[in-house]
């Protein structure tokens, strides 16, 4: 899969991560530890490396490999954060897992939706892929709030999912599957369309955030 051309919307743009990437992301992170720590992935056997030169070097392999696809976020050309799709799964599955952060100085601009958005599109197009999805700590209504704007589904609650911040969290999982969007998430997103209603959460799966 080539997918080394950017997409863009307006000042907002996605492409493929690059190795020289790995300073400006490093620093981005380095630079907003309380605001990223409570959502960022850990290991159960300890310390992970916060190099990222050498977590892009594996996050390309993965690419070439064909089983994920790393991509930068930006706006007006800067770097913003990072949008990976991961867990590829090709056959009778078609369907990856969308994972991102974003620098607290670039948030509430509209720059997480749209990425998540194009990304998804980009699966659903260039990668031929039938279902996305995201999973999302009920604490965290930034992110909710991504899903909800775009109109992604709700699946249900995947209980200590995923090891983050040092244990193991609760997450709700959102979908989308490519019969859903037709005209293209971005497309229904930005023209009114789409149905923030799909994304709640019902009473018997609520948690505390």
């Amino acid at each position: 899969m080539d997918l080394t051309a950017p997409r863009q919307h307006g000042p907002i743009s996605i492409r493929l991560a690059r190795p020289r990437d790995a300073r400006p992301l490093q620093d981005e992170l380095l630079s907003n530890r309380s605001w990223l720590r409570p959502w960022e992935a850990t290991s159960p056997d300890g310390p992970v490396s916060f190099d990222m030169r050498v977590g892009i070097r594996r996050l390309l392999q993965q690419y070439r490999d064909g089983g994920g696809v790393p991509l930068v976020m930006e706006y007006n050309g800067e770097i913003t954060g990072q949008l990976n799709v991961w867990g590829i799964a090709r056959g009778s599955l078609a369907s990856a897992t969308i994972g991102y952060w974003v620098s607290k100085r670039f948030a509430g601009r509209g720059i997480t939706p749209t990425c998540v958005a194009m990304a998804t599109d980009m699966c659903f197009t260039d990668l031929n892929l039938h279902r996305m999805e995201i999973c999302i700590r009920p604490e965290n209504r930034a992110s909710l709030r991504v899903v909800e704007k775009l109109g992604f589904r709700y699946e249900g609650l995947r209980r200590r999912f995923i090891h983050i911040d040092g244990d193991w969290r609760d997450h709700y999982a959102f979908a989308l599957v490519r019969e859903e969007v037709p005209e293209g998430v971005l497309q229904r997103w930005v023209s009114g369309r789409a149905p923030s209603e799909r994304a709640t959460v019902p009473p018997v799966d609520r948690l505390p955030s």
